[in-house]
């Protein structure tokens, strides 16, 4: 009998114990709240963002802002702090590595559930207007529990070791740096070598150049996603949409000749920067026609992600009104004169880089 007493006693305590331990460790969860699921940065700790799967959902849920920076990785190197002196604003970023526009478009319609936006700064990748309409975050392995509003699966969360070992320390620690700057939020520049060596010494070039495609290859998809960002346009009359394409190095157009994509994404540029420019509440820029910036290998680390330097030019570009176009006459001499130089790339490249680059043969 004694013996049960004891065996009740010790499990009464150890139940006690473990739920006391569970509730401390959920408490500092939600305390430090590294990924800002239920609040943002509490007393003097700064907003230290470094993993946007895990932090974009809840920045634009909680945080205090104005503008939205919304973009692949290439929108990463931005300075949100550039957008607030040049706009009188407060920027976060929404970013997505695969710039996908479903995925970008679900974040900016999360983003005006909690804020009225004066401003969305929407980077629209040449690839991302030929991707598919659904969002992308379960068949990538997003955090799902970070993204949905099912409270109970929050135990993924609450109950990690991931967070409560590595995650809080290093937002501690990074928020009392006296050098960090907020506005460096998802910046991987520092660990990047910018020039001429280090792309090519990524670039590996397609061997074979296959038949290229017709014009219209991508345009119903190009039509569909278009729509996606049409449609909030459209439902936010109050906020200004400047949409821009980016420039890729002409390494990059060297492989899209090469895959046989050039005139079919162009056209799907062509048709999207239309339809958005018949809105009042949109300014359209192409930044592919800086040929200064596409042709200078120095501003790359590889055939696409361009130099924190290009960022700030971009910046200042949306500003001052450089690479803007106004009407259908000026967005059809933008995407002729890309297109001058992109069915030519393969050619260029092969000239001026040819004894430098890898080529796959497969």
């Amino acid at each position: 009998m004694e013996k049960d007493i004891n065996s009740k006693n010790f499990i009464k305590k150890f139940a006690c114990f473990t739920a006391l331990f569970l509730a401390l460790a959920a408490g500092v969860v939600i305390l430090f709240d590294p990924f800002f699921h239920y609040h943002k940065p509490i007393a003097k700790i700064k907003a230290v963002l470094w993993e946007k799967e895990y932090q974009v959902p809840g920045t634009l849920d909680h945080f205090d802002y104005d503008a939205v920076i919304a973009g692949s990785s290439v929108a990463e190197n931005y300075n949100n702090r550039w957008f607030d002196e040049n706009f009188n604003c407060t920027s976060v970023k929404a970013i997505r590595s695969y710039g996908a526009t479903a995925d970008l478009c679900y974040f900016l319609n999360r983003a005006f559930e909690h804020q009225n936006l004066k401003y969305v700064f929407l980077n629209v990748d040449p690839s991302s207007l030929t991707q598919k309409t659904s969002t992308t975050f379960e068949e990538t392995g997003s955090p799902l529990y970070l993204y949905d509003k099912n409270p109970f699966n929050d135990i993924e969360y609450l109950w990690n070791k991931d967070v409560i070992f590595e995650r809080i320390p290093y937002m501690m620690a990074t928020s009392f740096m006296k050098d960090y700057d907020e506005g460096e939020s998802y910046n991987w520049a520092q660990w990047k070598a910018f020039n001429e060596d280090t792309i090519l010494y990524h670039y590996i070039q397609k061997k074979d150049i296959d038949e290229m495609k017709s014009e219209d290859t991508y345009l119903d998809i190009a039509k569909d996603n278009t729509k996606l960002i049409l449609d909030i346009v459209n439902s936010h009359k109050d906020t200004v949409f400047y949409i821009f394409i980016p420039p890729y190095s002409i390494l990059w157009w060297d492989n899209m000749y090469r895959e046989g994509d050039s005139l079919g994404y162009l056209e799907a540029e062509r048709y999207a920067l239309k339809e958005l420019l018949g809105c009042e509440n949109v300014k359209i820029y192409n930044f592919q026609n800086a040929e200064d910036v596409v042709f200078n290998l120095d501003n790359y680390t590889d055939s696409l992600h361009f130099s924190p330097e290009i960022n700030k030019y971009m910046c200042d570009c949306l500003k001052d009104g450089r690479y803007q176009l106004n009407n259908d006459i000026e967005i059809n001499a933008s995407i002729d004169a890309v297109k001058a130089y992109a069915i030519k790339a393969s050619e260029y490249v092969s000239k001026t880089y040819g004894d430098r680059i890898k080529v796959s043969y497969e």
